[in-house]
């Protein structure tokens, strides 16, 4: 059985100096959209609440239009509302992303089938224990150093 290799990619949008949207940002803004809550979005995307905070806090100071507002908690708790400014950011993204994946594979498709999974693994291997040995040789030096 032959196994098709699997095109993906990860798209990230740099805004100059004022900031980037990637993956993880636009899902924040999707799990805050559906739970309405910035530690509900965080513990379901497995973040601290502060890292979440970090990342809309970025955003919001990103453009001159706000992402989302907060609003304090009462009755029924605090919530976070995501502007319709967020929601064309994220409509945006996705239309984007959806047409770099087709374009890479169009222009990749043919090239993936060249890959031997059985090299990429042992490729795979080969980095991550050249790094792990590399780290194991600069740490009894630095350890010295301190002494």
């Amino acid at each position: 059985m032959t196994e098709t290799t699997r095109l993906d990619i990860r798209l990230r949008i740099d805004f100059g100096s004022a900031g980037s949207l990637g993956p993880g940002k636009v899902a924040l803004l999707e799990h805050i959209g559906r739970a309405g809550s910035l530690s509900q979005a965080a513990r379901e995307l497995g973040l601290s609440y502060r890292r979440a905070w970090q990342l809309l806090d970025d955003l919001n100071h990103s453009f001159s239009e706000p992402v989302a507002s907060a609003s304090v908690g009462g009755v029924g708790g605090g919530g976070v509302q995501l502007s319709a400014f967020a929601k064309e950011l994220i409509a945006a993204y996705r239309r984007v992303e959806s047409a770099a994946l087709n374009e890479t594979r169009t222009q990749f498709g043919s090239l993936a089938q060249t890959i031997e999974p059985e090299r990429s693994l042992k490729s795979r291997l080969r980095r991550l224990l050249t790094r792990r040995a590399s780290k194991a040789r600069k740490a009894p030096a630095a350890r010295s150093r301190t002494h």
